[in-house]
């Protein structure tokens, strides 16, 4: 029994010591793999939106039950980034927000269906500073929508309003089954995806989770579930690209409380400072020089994902802003 429990332990510390030394060669997978929670966190109450979430959706997310044999339609939903405030401004730098929308031929009923940040993007990808917390504070949490009516002029005006497929009811509530439960457990946003080069055969180090991937795993689901999907017209989407060598570990907020990080700590919060919210015009023209010094001449970018620190040595060209075309899964 003795020996039992000894090979146990010699098991276990074989396991332990193989992680710890893959996480310090960088032998690991990528990209990444986005952490799923058990269940969705509580929101701080110091996180605030500047325009309220899902403002007439459900207060539950709660979808309606649609009638099994119903016919519903399925559409490719695309419209510029606040295209409601800028109109096609951020359209022409091809800066589009995606979503899915519903049509029961039984009712007459439309819903839109879209999965976005809970307080703006830039809360997302940048945290903010308070007095009362060492670490960084993050406000990146987002979620999915569903809210009945499908405002036609909002997406076809400067975007896309396409058909691409009907479904039954019986799928349908199949899908909201697996919405409520994507959207439970896949809480936190990120904007970038992280790659090595632009090249076809470049390797990817972390991926995106926004408003596209979300309408990619729907359609995924619901092809799953035997939907035919077809456009008549390119599917592209949004892709906001950093361009960096392998990336290094850093760790997790404990890097602010211990002394042996102090000096790391003070460089990734002098390095989000140059990102904080409410400032200047003089102040951001700083910030942007700031920023540039970090990630060009320096080349470095300090990346957040998982709840985890990444430092990410920056190549040429940097960052980058694509519409590329992905087709359904």
């Amino acid at each position: 029994m003795k020996y039992s429990v000894h090979f146990i332990y010699a098991v276990l510390h074989c396991w332990i010591v193989g992680l710890v030394v893959s996480r310090v060669s960088g032998k690991q997978v990528w990209p990444v793999p986005y952490k799923r929670l058990d269940r969705r966190p509580d929101v701080d109450p110091y996180c605030q939106a500047l325009y309220p979430f899902c403002p007439t959706g459900d207060p539950y997310g709660r979808i309606p039950v649609m009638e099994y044999y119903d016919i519903i339609s399925v559409f490719r939903l695309q419209t510029p980034v606040w295209e409601f405030k800028y109109g096609d401004i951020l359209g022409k730098f091809h800066i589009m927000h995606d979503a899915i929308g519903f049509g029961s031929a039984k009712t007459g009923r439309n819903f839109t269906m879209e999965w976005y940040e809970l307080f703006q993007l830039g809360n997302c990808t940048f945290p903010h500073e308070r007095e009362d917390v060492s670490a960084p504070f993050w406000c990146n949490q987002g979620a999915a929508c569903f809210y009945e009516g499908i405002d036609d002029i909002h997406w076809k005006q400067n975007g896309t309003l396409e058909k691409i497929g009907e479904i039954s009811g019986e799928m349908f509530n199949e899908l909201a089954l697996w919405v409520q439960e994507d959207n439970e457990t896949g809480v936190y946003y990120e904007t970038w995806t992280v790659k090595s080069d632009p090249g076809a055969n470049a390797t990817t180090w972390f991926e995106s989770y926004d408003c596209s991937q979300f309408v990619h795993r729907a359609y995924k689901k619901l092809m799953e579930l035997g939907a035919q999907l077809l456009s008549q017209t390119p599917t592209s989407y949004t892709k906001i690209y950093l361009y960096s060598g392998e990336p290094l570990y850093l760790g997790d907020d404990s890097i602010f409380l211990q002394s042996s990080t102090k000096d790391l700590a003070t460089d990734i919060k002098k390095f989000y400072h140059s990102f904080r919210s409410h400032q200047s015009v003089i102040e951001m023209i700083m910030s942007l020089l700031e920023a540039y010094d970090k990630m060009v001449l320096e080349k470095t970018f300090y990346f957040y994902y998982n709840s985890e620190y990444w430092k990410l040595p920056m190549k040429y060209p940097y960052l980058q802003i694509t519409y590329e075309e992905i087709p359904f899964p």
